[in-house]
């Protein structure tokens, strides 16, 4: 297995279609990570479906599993997309698949393993994300790992009778060369 990105708690693995479409899908399944993870209805890909979907995106998506050093399983997700090279932007997205794994640190370290790359490798000058306002465990974790609110969009996604803000977070290089002097 090729290690890409290693921390303390969790490493990351660029994803292999064949190898982890199915975990992929099985996270999918989940009613709770799945409006953690996304805005749009729930899709509920089989393990050909999803691998199809990655594959189409290949060349504008940059995918890691995350995985737990201590036990060496599959915890999760990591990507960055939508770049623009140009200009040195890119959007980041993650989730953790494992319930019993939410909340013990592992997102944000990956976080900032992905940002570390981002920055001293590919060169980036800012990275953003969009994260639903409900998703309060997720906020403090991009905040952790140097993120800053921007701004919101108002009313973005109605969910369990109640409408919720997006909100939009980012971090320039220099704020992430700021906090690791």
């Amino acid at each position: 297995m090729n290690v890409y990105l290693k921390g303390k708690l969790v490493y990351l693995r660029a994803m292999d279609p064949e190898q982890d479409a199915e975990v992929l899908s099985i996270w999918q399944r989940d009613a709770l990570y799945d409006r953690f993870s996304d805005s749009e209805p729930a899709m509920m890909f089989n393990k050909e479906q999803m691998k199809d979907w990655y594959e189409k995106r290949i060349d504008r998506i940059s995918m890691f599993m995350i995985y737990k050093i201590e036990d060496e399983k599959k915890i999760g997700d990591i990507e960055l997309a939508g770049y623009d090279w140009h200009s040195g932007n890119a959007w980041l997205g993650i989730a953790i698949g494992e319930r019993e794994n939410w909340g013990r640190g592992y997102g944000t370290e990956a976080l900032q393993l992905l940002l570390k790359m981002a920055f001293e490798e590919w060169n980036l000058h800012r990275v953003s994300l969009a994260v639903l306002g409900y998703n309060e465990r997720a906020i403090r974790s991009y905040e952790k790992a140097g993120f800053q609110m921007e701004g919101s969009l108002r009313r973005f996604v109605r969910r369990d009778g109640q409408v919720w803000d997006m909100h939009m977070m980012g971090i320039l290089r220099q704020d992430w060369e700021a906090l690791h002097q």
